[in-house]
C-alpha cells in the first residue's frame, strides 16, 4: 500500500529524516535551538521568535539551583546504581509534585480556572477577580499555588526578570495579568505577605503561551534532566578540573536556613555519624 498522509512524527527512510515536513539535516540542525524545536513539537505550530526566547527563559529559570528533593533523588539513586544513570533521571522527575516541579501546572489551572468565570480589562478587575479566587481557594482549604518560597521569602529573583521578559516580547496576558493581581491582593486576603515564587511565574508564562494546561508539570520537568544529571559525581570531577576562574563564588548568608532548616524531613538522615549535612552536601554538590 503506497500513499501519502498528514503526520506529525518524525519520519526515516533509506535518504533521510525529515520532521514536519522538513529535512532534519538540512533545515533544522544547526539552524534552531532545541528550545525553538521542543515547542514545535508541543504545539505542532512554529515559534515566533518572541514566543521562543520567552518559552527558553522559563526551561533556563526552572533549571538546577541547588538542593532540591529531585536532585537528592537522582543522587541517592545513582550512588545505588551508578552503571543507570537514566533510572537516577527517572527517580529526580518522579519526584516532582505539588511541591516542586508541580508548581507551575497549578499555577497555571489555578489562574486558568479564574479567568474563565470573568473577563478582566483593569487592574481593579483583575485584583477583583484575584481577591475571589484567593478566597474561595482558603474557604476549600487549599493553598494558593505560586504564592511563597521557602527560602527566597522577600521575593524570588526570578519572577520579575520572568515578567519583564514576557512584556519585552509581547507574551504578557491575562495569566500574568492575575498572576500579579494575586501578589497584590494576597496580604489583605490571606494576612501576611507572601512572594510570587518563580515557578507559578513560569505556569503563568506557559498559560499565556498558549501551552496545554494539562502538560506544564511535563514541561518543567525538562530543565530537571540536566539539574539531576548534574548531581552525579560524573559532574563532580568534571568540577574539579574546572579553573578557579570559571567557577562560581558563593558566601552563605548567616541569616539564610540551611538544607537541614528549610527540609526538616532530612535531618536524621545522617545521624549515625553525627554529621548529616557534611554527608549530604557531599553527595549533592559533589
Amino acid at each position: 500500500m503506497t500513499g501519502t498522509y498528514p503526520t506529525s512524527l518524525g519520519v526515516s527512510t533509506v535518504e533521510g529524516i525529515s520532521l514536519f515536513g522538513e529535512d532534519l539535516t538540512r533545515d533544522l540542525i544547526g539552524k534552531v535551538s532545541f528550545g525553538h524545536l521542543a515547542y514545535r513539537l508541543i504545539t505542532l505550530a512554529e515559534p515566533t521568535d518572541a514566543q521562543a526566547r520567552v518559552f527558553e527563559a522559563v526551561l533556563v529559570a526552572l533549571a538546577d539551583h541547588g538542593f532540591t528533593p529531585t536532585a537528592i533523588a537522582a543522587r541517592l539513586t545513582y550512588l545505588s546504581a551508578p552503571e543507570s544513570i537514566q533510572g537516577a533521571l527517572a527517580a529526580g522527575l518522579l519526584g516532582g509534585g505539588s511541591r516542586f516541579l508541580g508548581v507551575s501546572e497549578d499555577t497555571g489551572a489555578f489562574l486558568a480556572a479564574a479567568l474563565a468565570t470573568a473577563s478582566p480589562t483593569t487592574d481593579a478587575d483583575y485584583d477583583a477577580l484575584a481577591r475571589q479566587a484567593i478566597t474561595e481557594r482558603r474557604a476549600a482549604g487549599g493553598l494558593v499555588p505560586g504564592l511563597g518560597h521557602h527560602l527566597h521569602k522577600q521575593g524570588d529573583p526570578r519572577s520579575p526578570v520572568l515578567i519583564a521578559i514576557a512584556r519585552e516580547e509581547g507574551q504578557y496576558g491575562p495569566h500574568l495579568a492575575l498572576f500579579e493581581a494575586v501578589g497584590r491582593v494576597a496580604p489583605e486576603v490571606l494576612g501576611r505577605s507572601l512572594p510570587l515564587n518563580g515557578a507559578g511565574t513560569c505556569g503563568a508564562v506557559l498559560a499565556d503561551l498558549g501551552l496545554p494546561l494539562p502538560m506544564l508539570r511535563g514541561w518543567c520537568c525538562w530543565p530537571g534532566v540536566p539539574g539531576c544529571s548534574g548531581t552525579s559525581p560524573r559532574r563532580s570531577a568534571a568540577r574539579s578540573r574546572t579553573t578557579s576562574s570559571t567557577r562560581s563564588s558563593h558566601t552563605p548568608s548567616t541569616s539564610t536556613p540551611g538544607p537541614a532548616a528549610r527540609f526538616p524531613a532530612c535531618r536524621g538522615l545522617g545521624a549515625a555519624r553525627g554529621d548529616y549535612w557534611g554527608v549530604w552536601s557531599a553527595w549533592v554538590g559533589g
